[in-house]
């Protein structure tokens, strides 16, 4: 799925040995790519992407319920968050289509971005199916690395690893404590450029799940701008304001990955509003010209306390 990933755990006498937990975790992440991955033509969200329009496809139960999860964050943002944004992603060059130099004809974004409508997604849960209405093409990019750090920690606690850290992507879920007692202490990722606040934040991912978004990770410059991986889906343009990182903390990493890119796309004032209405322990980082503002949501800062 175009990223890596690391698993670090502290040893349990009830555990199965090194070799078979790795190997373990190695077919769970397998199982991700086969359900999930735009990366594999033979994944079941592309196989629903080449459907004919009109036909039903029978998910598996992972990623039908990470299909679920993704409509209730688009319906919740009212778009800002889109799970079949995957027309866009590969137009300007963010997923498996060949990276862009610059950004793309006029004609191709409205074509692409006609495309995107998460509201035409019909689904029937009794039979784990979803319809496909025509064109509509998934893209889990922004929930899937969290969905997969969330099964990885369920395998391991299933095989008596109760103290773990996984990582994918960058995002983490910390369950137990280390060798030495104390919680799974992470330093949230700040931006190139400066210290948010001039401080480092420090975060125990204790049965908790972080996820951040920002506008340094992927990205290209064309014509003295600068265009981010992170897209607004009901403009087809990338997010373009002063927010250059979201960071949350929610016990899924699925949905501390997708509300991350959700809050993304929202902004600074809109995003905030929408952590606070929702209860999401949020950190918004916003850039000045010397360096970047730190604004937490009151969950946030609850936890911090």
């Amino acid at each position: 799925m175009g990223t890596t990933w690391s698993v670090a755990w502290a040893a349990s006498p009830v555990a199965a040995d090194q070799d078979t937990l790795d190997a373990g975790i190695r077919a769970v992440l397998t199982e991700v790519v086969a359900q999930m991955s735009n990366w594999d033509e033979a994944s079941d969200v592309s196989r629903f992407n080449r459907a004919a329009a009109g036909s039903w496809q029978v998910l598996p139960a992972d990623c039908f319920t990470v299909l679920k999860a993704a409509l209730q964050v688009a319906r919740d943002s009212g778009g800002a968050f889109d799970p079949s944004a995957g027309p866009l992603v590969d137009l300007w060059g963010f997923g498996p289509a060949p990276q862009r130099a610059q950004a793309p004809a006029l004609a191709a974004l409205e074509q692409a971005h006609a495309q995107c409508a998460w509201q035409r997604i019909a689904i029937d849960e009794a039979g784990s199916r979803v319809q496909q209405p025509g064109g509509i093409r998934l893209d889990f990019c922004a929930i899937a690395k969290g969905f997969g750090v969330d099964a990885v920690s369920r395998y391991l606690s299933a095989q008596g690893i109760d103290n773990h850290l996984v990582e994918i992507g960058g995002e983490l879920r910390g369950h137990g404590v280390k060798p030495d007692g104390m919680p799974w202490w992470v330093a949230l990722e700040t931006p190139p450029g400066g210290g948010a606040a001039g401080h480092e934040t420090l975060v125990a991912l204790h049965g908790l799940s972080v996820a951040t978004s920002g506008d340094y990770r992927r990205y290209f410059d064309s014509g003295g701008r600068r265009y981010a991986h992170t897209l607004d889906p009901r403009t087809g343009y990338p997010a373009s304001h002063a927010l250059a990182s979201v960071t949350v903390l929610h016990p899924q990493c699925m949905m501390a990955d997708a509300l991350s890119t959700a809050l993304t796309v929202l902004g600074p004032e809109a995003g905030m509003v929408f952590a606070r209405r929702h209860g999401l322990a949020a950190r918004l980082l916003i850039r000045r010209s010397d360096g970047f503002d730190e604004r937490l949501s009151p969950a946030f800062e609850a936890m911090l306390s």
